[in-house]
């Protein structure tokens, strides 16, 4: 059979079909109604040759058929469309006849899908649909293949019209349909179309209103049939009809719909229906009543059944998490286990700040800081994550309106703020810039056989004024200041210990006399003996230490029928040089915290070694967020279960540990840096644990640091941390908490590690008060869960948020830096200001000596570049301080690398920006109660000591024309991996933006984006992609910004380090360690190196692709050079080099 032969079988031919449709067009009008029969005849054959077509275009495959054939379809159908507008317009009495019409509107819409609607509404098809349905109702009874076909059409075309709501209204089409499902309300055929449009109808709230006034929503629960759910679910989105179904008592009626479906859909072929009137209570618990109704009708405990009852089945995930939804959003709002949301520890500042989070503070009357809002501006509950992606809710793509847009304040502009006259104080920090280094050379010389060889400059402070909070440290040694009581290291004993509170010791301002301090505590003493490590001045003996875990005012003894052994601490100089336990406990002594903290956490003593095993991230099990979010709502359905009992509480400050039969584990966060506020015995292994907000704050939760004890080995225990406030969290992407065992640590592992299963992060039902959520009406917190089993019997664990790194343990990092000096190294240590909490602020000065004392090197010595680097405004940030600690031992180390990199830079460095926030245990505040990293444009002196004085550092720089080529300060991030940079461009952040700029305003330095270039070819962990350029408003005020646009710091930085790890790279899949920030901190530095060879170029328009090729080219060369230098390294040096590689 030849081509033409197929297509002449196949096809009609156009003629034919052209003529039936020109005789259909001579008949409209008065010859339509003539002859009606004709009429009939004509508009059944086109409809019989269109569905006939269809047919045989999806029957034939052979690709010139095919296409003949639709060809030949577009041409009838944009005819035929034509044709039939204008039937319809007519008004044909004959029922028949505008069955036959709307058959062939109904098969040509449905070939062409919303396109061809889209069409038909915008020739005015609707309108026509409508007309038609009031006429059909006018006849009695109304004919029901009409009306059938109809609304068919109309629930077709409805969802393409923005306007339907509004045609139906205005023509009274919604009337006639809700009359029509009335007088057939047992007429299945003909209630789904109509259900149908109605639920379009509803889409338009006014029509919704006015169907809930006309008794649609009772007419709705009348109708028990499939077919009826998703016109109830559009109903209750409507607050007024989600009220009416309350009232009308319809919240019942649905539960024992649902109830009923789900007992008898044993093969689940009607998941729609369940899943759609499960929908219909979620839009009606929307509201305040509807959830009221739920609760009275026992919803919580048939949703809860009929659940756990589909667990088993993983195809009714989308019922169980409806459901889920629906109990977590009805779960009774609940308040905090604790007296106020303020911090347990108090404060008094200086002054108070006249506005502000800190002066609403200040000006609350007592018990309204934490109220319950039950309000239907009630948030919707999160749904269940188990399958969610990853999502940066703070650092996703930038929003426009957040975006800088003021071409001034992009286009940075060096404004020292003070006058030169009021920062020449400041001089005195900068002594390297005028030292002539001829009695230095000397002291050199004389100390070359000492034990500490090399120069330190001690520098006098600036004298104190009036308001020593406000000036600048005298610099005191820990030697010089006022004698404190021993540091005693006693074993913990559950008997309790009397404390000589008459002791007289330094007294910080705004505080209490200071405690006697004592060192790791909380080992039974019937295992183990004391150990006592006592200073020059202690008089004080083991037994008058005081214990926690013990009975609060009773007299302890040691367990007769125990044989005592002796607490050995492990040997770690070896692995770690750094550290020494003792010097740790020196250093604690000059500490000075709010709540007078008596003790010493072991991990802090001990110290940490990092883990030679990778800790890879934790792989999530499918449905574990689900499971613990049902053993929540598990405490609703059988509270008889729940112990609910307070084993630690800060807010009972004489004794927070709760004694008890032994039965429940014992809590302790009363050490620097700790923080847990109250822990609460849920049931028999498992305990709601409570953050304690920064001081004068009443939020910020997210740090924590915490010991345990009293543990069963290989039970496992669950720990809900139940007021954390960001909307999501890494926890949930692989994140684990870091445990260390003290037991591990004496049998010679003192180490932090990753531990924690079923780890995941929901919001829970503990309401947050708008207060704490910046008004925000409806917000509740999140619960961050894991469960873990201990190895060891009798264990002292403790847990925090990531690697702990104190004020103390900086403190005695800088004192064995000392250790690391030779003649070579210019290394100075000041005291740039004193804390609001009487803390010392270090600040660093590393160099090279200058090779002799001639005029030329003296020269060239002051005349070196200035890096300025700063770590931990942030806290809770632990990861910064480790990353500083990667980047101070590098340049203090004896490597080439490191050699070449202090003859080349002076580096100013403030490792420490917040000592109080960090020794108090906060997240992210000062004692101020402020963020530190959100006042660079105007820091107040006496409420912001640190950031005042180092900003008016940078402004003295600016003075004396020595603007540092870098700044760059280290901070942590809570919800990206890997590590990356935040810098400043005018030209990215126009390209972001709106905003339109000529390219005189566009035109930039690339510089800034070497540094975080050569980055990220040279360290594993870095990101580029992760970088951002861009200035935003919300940031103005951070350092970043403000050294960018007042001090002119064209690489200004904020390098971020995630808390969790990484997803490219060497370790891609990884949990981030200290090992990794180190040398993350080491590889920092290197990249100063390149970038010291880059910056030397003219031509800086092709720096990026120089670099490129440098870095190419030079590759294989570093490698062997590196592994020369490594044999020949000292064992310290080697330790570095583990940074570096």
């Amino acid at each position: 059979m030849t081509k033409n032969n197929v297509t002449h079988n196949y096809v009609p031919s156009n003629s034919r079909v052209l003529m039936l449709l020109g005789q259909l067009e001579r008949m409209n009008g008065e010859a339509m109604l003539k002859d009606v029969e004709t009429a009939r005849q004509v508009t059944a054959k086109i409809l019989h040759l269109i569905q006939t077509q269809g047919k045989r275009k999806h029957a034939h495959t052979h690709t010139h058929i095919k296409t003949n054939m639709q060809s030949t379809l577009i041409k009838l159908k944009r005819k035929q469309r034509q044709l039939c507008c204008m039937c319809l317009r007519q008004n044909s009495r004959d029922v028949q006849t505008t069955l036959n019409i709307l058959c062939i509107v109904s098969e040509l819409l449905t070939v062409g899908r919303g396109r061809r609607v889209g069409v038909f509404v915008s020739k005015g098809g609707t309108g026509v649909l409508f007309q038609l349905l009031i006429n059909a109702s006018k006849e009695f009874p109304p004919s029901e293949e009409l009306m059938l076909q109809l609304h068919s059409l109309l629930a077709k075309v409805g969802p393409k019209d923005r306007k339907f709501g509004v045609k139906a209204r205005l023509t009274g089409a919604l009337n006639v349909t809700i009359n029509l499902m009335k007088q057939n309300l047992l007429n299945n055929k003909l209630l789904l179309p109509c259900l149908q449009v109605l639920r379009v109808y509803s889409s338009n709230l006014v029509n919704a209103v006015s169907l809930g006034k006309n008794g649609v929503v009772e007419l709705m629960f009348k109708i028990v049939a499939p077919y009826t759910v998703d016109f109830v679910n559009e109903q209750h989105e409507c607050e007024t009809n989600a009220r009416r179904a309350v009232d009308g008592g319809f919240v019942t009626v649905l539960l024992a719909l649902y109830l009923d479906w789900h007992r008898n859909d044993t093969r689940h072929r009607h998941m729609l229906i369940r899943k759609g009137l499960l929908v219909s209570l979620r839009n009606i618990t929307n509201i305040k009543l509807g959830r009221k109704a739920f609760i009275e009708a026992d919803g919580m405990r048939i949703l809860y059944n009929t659940s756990t009852e589909c667990l088993p089945v993983r195809t009714l995930d989308l019922l169980i998490n409806t459901s889920s939804l629906i109990m977590r959003k009805c779960f009774p709002k609940n308040r905090l286990p604790v007296p106020t949301i303020k911090s347990a520890f108090h404060f008094q500042l200086p002054n108070v700040p006249a506005a502000g989070p800190v002066a609403q503070l200040y000006n609350q009357p007592p018990g309204v800081d934490d109220v319950v809002d039950e309000s239907d501006d009630n948030e919707e509950a999160d749904a269940d994550t188990e399958n969610d992606t990853e999502n940066d809710d703070d650092d996703k793509d930038l929003l426009n309106d957040d975006i800088e847009t003021d071409l001034n304040k992009l286009h940075p502009k060096r404004n020292p703020g003070r006058p030169l006259e009021e920062l020449r104080v400041y001089e005195r920090f900068f002594l390297e810039l005028s030292e002539d280094f001829q009695v230095a050379k000397m002291s050199i010389l004389t100390n070359r056989n000492s034990s500490c060889i090399g120069i330190v400059i001690l520098c006098e402070s600036p004298v104190r004024k009036a308001r020593p909070r406000t000036e600048l440290s005298e610099g005191l040694q820990l030697d010089q200041r006022k004698t404190h009581p021993a540091v005693s290291v006693c074993t913990h004993s559950y008997s309790s210990c009397s404390s000589d509170s008459s002791r007289t010791g330094h007294h910080p301002p705004h505080q209490g006399p200071r405690q006697k301090r004592e060192v790791p505590h909380s080992f039974p003493r019937h295992r183990y003996k004391i150990v006592s490590f006592s200073g020059a001045d202690d008089t004080t003996g083991a037994s008058e230490c005081s214990n926690f875990g013990s009975d609060c005012g009773s007299e302890g003894t040691e367990d007769e029928g125990g044989e005592g052994a002796v607490l050995e601490v492990p040997d770690t100089a070896l692995l770690l040089p750094l550290h020494d336990p003792d010097l740790y406990v020196e250093m604690v002594k000059g500490t000075r915290s709010v709540p007078e903290y008596a003790e010493v956490a072991y991990p802090d003593y001990f110290g940490h070694v990092a883990p030679t095993f990778k800790e890879p991230l934790l792989e999530r099990v499918y449905g574990v967020q689900r499971s613990k979010i049902y053993q929540d709502i598990e405490r609703l359905i059988h509270p008889n279960d729940i112990l609910d009992k307070a084993v630690y509480d800060l807010d009972i400050p004489s004794c927070p540990v709760i004694e008890d039969n032994g039965e429940s584990l014992k809590f302790n966060s009363q050490f620097e840096s700790g923080n847990l506020r109250k822990a609460v015995q849920v049931r028999k292994y498992e305990y709601d644990l409570v953050l304690n907000s920064d001081v004068n704050s009443n939020h910020y939760h997210q740090w924590f640091y915490f010991e345990v004890s009293g543990m069963r080995v290989g039970t496992v225990y669950r720990f809900n941390i139940i007021n954390c406030e960001k909307s999501n969290s890494q926890f949930n992407y692989g994140m684990q908490v870091l445990m260390y065992s003290v037991q591990e640590a004496i049998s010679g592992r003192p180490r932090w590690v990753r531990t924690g299963a079923d780890i995941c992060y929901y919001k829970n039902h503990f309401a947050r008060s708008s207060i704490a959520a910046g008004g925000q009406k409806g917000k509740s917190y999140y619960s961050m869960t894991f469960s873990t089993t201990f190895s060891h019997k009798d264990d002292v664990c403790y847990f925090a948020y990531h690697y702990p790194y104190t004020y103390s343990t900086l403190k005695m990092h800088l004192a064995k830096l000392e250790a690391l000096r030779t003649p070579q190294i210019y290394l100075r240590q000041d005291n740039l200001c004193e804390t609001l909490g009487g803390n010392g602020c270090p600040l660093l000065t590393i160099t090279a000596m200058p090779e002799s004392n001639s005029n030329d090197h003296i020269c060239q010595f002051r005349n070196r570049p200035l890096i300025f680097l700063s770590a931990r405004v942030h806290p809770g940030e632990t990861n910064a301080s480790w990353v500083m600690k990667g980047t101070l031992e590098f340049l203090m180390g004896t490597s080439p690398l490191a050699v070449s990199l202090r003859e080349g830079f002076i580096f100013k460095i403030v490792p420490m920006l917040n000592p109080d926030g960090v020794i108090n245990g906060n997240h992210r505040c000062s004692l101020s109660g402020e963020d530190l990293n959100r006042q660079w444009l105007n820091p107040n002196p006496e409420l912001h000591p640190t950031i005042y004085h180092t900003k008016s550092l940078l402004q003295y720089l600016v003075h004396m024309q020595r603007t540092p080529l870098v700044f760059c300060d280290y901070h942590g991030h809570s919800r990206k991996k890997n590590v990356f940079m935040y810098g400043c461009s005018v030209k990215e952040t126009v390209w972001q933006s709106n905003i339109t700029a000529s390219s005189s305003d566009l035109q930039e330095d690339l510089g800034y984006r070497t540094l975080p270039k050569i980055l990220s070819q040279i360290a594993p962990a870095f990101s580029m992609g992760s970088c951002s350029f861009v200035v935003e408003r919300s940031k103005e005020s951070t350092a970043r910004v403000v050294v960018w646009r007042e001090i002119g710091v064209q690489r200004s930085y904020t390098m971020e380090s995630t808390l969790c790890g990484c997803d490219q790279g060497k370790y891609k899949g990884l949990q981030i360690g200290t090992r990794e920030l180190e040398e993350m901190g080491a590889q920092f530095c290197v990249s100063l190196l390149r970038l010291k060879r880059l910056t030397g170029l003219r031509n800086h328009q092709h720096l990026l692709d120089l670099e490129n090729d440098i870095m190419t080219h030079t590759k294989v060369v570093r490698l062997v050079k590196w592994r020369i230098l490594q044999s020949h390294l000292h064992t310290q040096l080697m330790h570095e080099g583990t940074h570096m590689l």
